[in-house]
């Protein structure tokens, strides 16, 4: 997922602290994400629920959504669309790579 223009690279993680269905939670440049490791690839979205505030990095990943601690409602981590009820608003997501046994997410100013 490099081919983000204006995309600025930065460090999140290393490789090795992404495993198969689980969720971190990690801060970078004030932004609070949430990263996963899904069939391999890495994705990272808002750590904030867009519907209670929770913690999604608390939440419990289940294929390729990742589930609200509060209130289970449901995200894609792919696309962050809402995927039932009670949330109704996409979370954002960001582009993400692993180059070499890091872990880089792309910001943009």
């Amino acid at each position: 997922m490099d081919t983000h223009e204006n995309a600025r690279w930065v460090r999140v993680a290393d490789r090795a602290e992404l495993r198969k269905g689980d969720v971190i939670g990690a801060r970078v440049e004030g932004r609070d994400v949430a990263l996963y490791l899904v069939d391999g690839q890495p994705y990272a979205t808002d750590d904030l629920c867009t519907h209670g505030n929770a913690r999604l990095s608390e939440g419990f990943v289940m294929d390729d959504c990742i589930e609200c601690p509060l209130h289970q409602g449901q995200f894609d981590i792919r696309t962050g669309a809402p995927l039932c009820d009670p949330v109704t608003e996409p979370i954002r997501v960001y582009p993400v790579r692993f180059v070499g046994d890091e872990l880089q997410i792309g910001l943009k100013d």
